[in-house]
């Protein structure tokens, strides 16, 4: 039987994919200032990934919010959006008291501009 080839090994993350995950699991984990920190890092280090910009930037928005800062808040949504068209909220993230209605705001204020 011929030889099976070896599975290709997975390709090594950079250091803005490595940030980024760090910055997910310290949101996760309660640390906030941890995240925005790492998830900063890993949008400044060209973090590749449309759907993973927006969800850094999801979190950003969480934290600003949760901290009081409208608009860093609405500033985070609106760069989620632009990194990616069909950037959402589960239905629990949006029904979330405190942030849930910048996120609609800024949704709404959004569609105004997206292309149809």
């Amino acid at each position: 039987a011929p030889p099976r080839e070896a599975a290709a090994a997975p390709r090594e993350k950079s250091r803005a994919e490595q940030d980024f995950d760090r910055g997910v699991k310290s949101y996760e984990d309660g640390d906030y200032k941890s995240a925005a920190r790492q998830l900063q890092s890993a949008l400044s280090l060209g973090l590749p990934g449309f759907r993973d910009q927006a969800i850094a930037h999801k979190y950003l928005a969480f934290i600003a919010c949760a901290s009081g800062r409208q608009r860093p808040c609405r500033d985070e949504f609106r760069k989620a959006f632009e990194a990616d068209g069909n950037f959402n909220l589960t239905p629990a993230e949006a029904g979330h008291p405190v942030w849930g209605p910048v996120f609609r705001s800024v949704n709404a204020e959004m569609a105004k501009v997206r292309p149809k």
